[in-house]
C-alpha cells in the first residue's frame, strides 16, 4: 500500500489509496504542568469516565505525595464530570476539578500543547496504526518534558486571544 499523500493547495483533501483502512479512533488524555510546563499524558482506545479515571489515577502516581493540592482545568465533556468521576474525587481530595466555559478552550494551557502536537506530528496523520499513534504520541510528549517550559502568558496575549474570539465568547468569559 502507498503513503498517503498530501493535500494540494486550497482545500484539497489528501489522497488516500483506496486500499486505506481506518483503525478506528484514539483518545488522547493529557495534563499540562503550568508551572513546568511538563506533560502526562495517556493514550485510549474509548473515551469514558473509566479512562478518565485511569487517567486520573496515573496522575496522582506521577505526581509526588508532598503536593497536595492538584488542579485540573477540563472541558465540558461528559466525561468529566460524570458519577463516576465524582466518587473518585470524593476519595482523591487533592483533586479539584476546573471547567472551562463553553468555547473558551484556550483558557485551558493543554489545548495550546495539543495545537504544537498537532503541527508537530500530525500534520500528514499517516499511522501504520492505532499502536504506531500511540508510539509517535509518547515519543513527542517525552521529547517535549525533556526541554519543557511553561507558557509565558501576559495581560498582551490574553488580549489579543480575546480580541480575535467571536462576541459570544467575549461576554462568556
Amino acid at each position: 500500500m502507498c503513503a498517503t499523500k498530501p493535500a494540494r493547495g486550497g482545500n484539497r483533501p489528501n489522497l488516500v489509496e483506496h486500499e486505506y483502512k481506518r483503525d478506528g479512533a484514539l483518545n488522547l488524555f493529557a495534563a499540562f504542568n503550568t508551572r513546568t510546563g511538563k506533560v502526562i499524558g495517556q493514550c485510549f482506545s474509548r473515551k469514558r469516565q473509566k479512562e478518565f479515571i485511569s487517567f486520573l489515577e496515573h496522575i496522582d502516581r506521577e505526581t509526588p505525595p508532598s503536593i497536595t493540592l492538584i488542579h485540573i482545568v477540563c472541558d465540558n465533556v461528559s466525561v468529566h464530570h460524570g458519577k463516576e468521576v465524582g466518587k473518585w474525587l470524593e476519595k482523591h481530595s487533592r483533586f479539584r476539578l476546573h471547567f472551562t466555559p463553553v468555547h473558551c478552550s484556550w483558557m485551558n494551557q493543554v489545548e495550546q500543547w495539543f495545537s504544537i502536537l498537532q503541527r508537530k506530528r500530525f500534520r500528514f496523520a499517516d499511522f501504520s496504526s492505532k499502536e504506531a499513534m500511540n508510539e509517535s504520541i509518547m515519543q513527542f510528549t517525552s521529547e517535549w518534558n525533556s526541554h519543557a517550559h511553561p507558557f509565558n502568558w501576559s495581560t498582551k496575549s490574553v488580549a489579543k486571544i480575546m480580541a480575535d474570539a467571536p462576541q459570544s465568547v467575549r461576554t462568556a468569559a
